[in-house]
């Protein structure tokens, strides 16, 4: 598994032989050899040459040691559109020799540099972690989702693997989720609210205590009166909840899980892309080295007289190698531009979903501020509805009920006397 911090590129080039860069005369370009052999051609000639171009006249010069300004090559092959056939036959000698005479049948460890450089998991390539360590973030100190989910994780279960992008969306469907269950949730609480002013509303008509009088009878009426205001408050209440927060959770992105899928469906097929690419450059790389084999077999026939091959039999199985070798330099062509495509999405999808992360984080957070404001303005209207209750409490005089009631009801103020004899 590679780091968190690895992100796909292009297979990297292995080293030529020479690995500095290469100052060249006017018109003259150096390229790889599908065999991992540098040569040059002069652009305006078409002459080809195994031997480095002098700089003073032009001539050919043995190399040097200088670094390479060549595009990234993939396993020896180039893939900037610059010409990929090496020097014609007519250059070299059928024969090897101990010098610089290495013809471009011959195999090449370009193979093995590049698997040294590279890593691939699941058909995608990653720097190697001996070779690179870490890459520079495409957003620094923030743990953006696009630069922590480009390799898989290995499942719960540890059966199989998750692809990063799959645990993204994991995330922003159990987010979806969670926003669900947290509208279920405001919905049992507007219940409980309507059922409470429903309660209130039939209390407050109770007949209980209704005969009782004067001051203190007021005040007990005002707190009946009160526990109606208050019904009515909570049924404002759950209204507002309805509306300003169970509504705006639920509605909120209504076709999210169908646009998810849609998202799934596009990094999905862009990542089959890549695997089939992938396969069709392990199909050509085995060809190139079948090719490579026999080419290098009918060599060795030919210089021990082992058999009558002739020298064009030698050139078309070089013609075959070099073919096969175009199309191994084709296909990785065509698997480095669907893991560029797929590195783009990744890139533009990932950051989408951070965006609609933070958006539904902060939706909750505004509507469940809603919530906690409501909240204080029904506790501010519920006082209201208590506050005439307590100013009647207050002027409850016993004395003056006392009076009120005895003028109402007297009988007489003569007191008994005693009897007289």
């Amino acid at each position: 598994m590679s780091s968190p911090l690895m992100k796909p590129g292009m297979v990297p080039p292995p080293p030529g032989e020479e690995s500095q860069t290469v100052v060249l005369p006017p018109g003259w370009q150096s390229y790889l050899s599908p065999q991992g052999r540098r040569y040059y051609v002069n652009t305006a000639t078409n002459e080809t040459t195994w031997e480095r171009p002098s700089s003073s006249s032009g001539i050919p010069a043995s190399p040097g040691p200088h670094r390479s300004s060549l595009p990234p090559t993939v396993n020896g092959y180039h893939t900037s559109g610059t010409p990929a056939h090496p020097p014609e036959t007519a250059h070299m000698s059928v024969r090897k020799s101990t010098g610089d005479s290495q013809n471009l049948g011959s195999s090449s460890p370009s193979k093995k540099q590049s698997k040294e450089n590279t890593i691939t998991i699941n058909c995608v390539t990653f720097p190697h972690p001996d070779t690179m360590p870490e890459q520079q973030l495409l957003k620094p100190t923030e743990w953006s989702y696009c630069d922590y989910f480009w390799a898989d994780k290995k499942d719960s279960q540890g059966n199989g693997t998750v692809a990063g992008f799959e645990l993204l969306l994991q995330k922003q469907l159990k987010g979806k989720q969670m926003q669900k269950e947290m509208s279920e949730f405001i919905r049992e609480r507007i219940k409980i609210e309507e059922e409470y002013a429903k309660n209130l509303a039939k209390l407050s008509q109770n007949s209980l205590a209704a005969q009782e009088e004067g001051s203190l009878g007021e005040a007990w009426a005002q707190v009946k009166k009160s526990l109606a205001d208050e019904a009515e408050v909570h049924l404002k209440f759950s209204a507002k909840l309805h509306s300003e927060v169970e509504k705006p959770l639920m509605n909120f992105r209504e076709n999210f899980k169908k646009d998810m899928k849609k998202c799934d469906h596009h990094i999905a097929d862009l990542r089959k892309q890549l695997a089939s690419r992938y396969a069709a450059v392990e199909k050509a790389r085995k060809a190139l080295t079948e090719r490579q084999r026999d080419l290098e077999m009918k060599t060795q026939q030919l210089e021990i007289k082992l058999s009558n091959k002739t020298e064009e039999d030698i050139k078309k199985a070089r013609r075959k190698s070099t073919q096969a070798g175009d199309d191994l330099m084709r296909c990785v062509d065509l698997y480095n531009q669907a893991q560029s495509k797929w590195f783009e999405e990744m890139v533009t999808t990932t950051l989408e979903l951070e965006r609609l992360e933070v958006e539904r984080v902060e939706m909750i957070r505004q509507h469940l501020c809603q919530y906690t404001q409501l909240r204080h303005e029904t506790d501010m209207f519920n006082q209201s509805t208590v506050e005439p209750v307590d100013q009647l409490l207050r002027k409850v005089d016993p004395a003056k009920d006392r009076e009120l009631w005895v003028r109402e009801h007297k009988t007489g103020n003569i007191r008994p006397v005693d009897m007289e004899i």
